[in-house]
């Protein structure tokens, strides 16, 4: 009974800090391959959990209408019509071409308490998503330029 208790408290524990968390993706490649087909850049943004500086990037500030698609595998994820100005130097869409696109997971680095945004078809972290967005979802999905590709419609 003992044992049954400590097991169960060790689950609960593991479910709780995100260790049972794990996701099966159609596009795997190790690092080489990654750094082989990467800028340096969007190696450590989208393989390694960076941010690039606010401001910098290719797609804040681009106004033409396309999709923007995942830079590792090319998966559509938001389009140039929920592309909003949230003043934060990153490109902000308040929701993506389709909810299973990316997935949502806790991230508590840095001390703050946070949503982190990765591709769902091959990992790749593509920025955070906040509650302080526009209707009609209330959503900011703060994106790093780098970890995008665009295509114009």
């Amino acid at each position: 009974m003992k044992q049954l208790f400590i097991f169960s408290i060790l689950v609960m524990f593991a479910a709780l800090t995100g260790f049972c968390q794990s996701h099966q993706f159609a596009v795997t490649k190790t690092e080489a391959e990654w750094k082989k087909i990467l800028s340096p850049t969007a190696f450590e943004v989208t393989r390694k959990e960076g941010t690039e500086r606010a401001f910098t990037g290719k797609y804040w500030d681009n106004h033409e209408k396309g999709i923007y698609s995942c830079v590792c595998c090319n998966q559509e994820l938001f389009s140039s019509a929920t592309k909003f100005e949230s003043g934060t130097g990153w490109p902000s869409f308040w929701q993506p071409v389709k909810k299973s696109s990316i997935l949502d997971e806790s991230d508590n680095s840095y001390d703050m308490d946070r949503t982190k945004v990765t591709c769902s078809r091959c990992g790749a972290h593509l920025g955070h998503v906040f509650n302080d967005g526009p209707k009609p979802t209330g959503l900011r999905y703060c994106i790093n330029s780098v970890a995008l590709v665009f295509t114009k419609k």
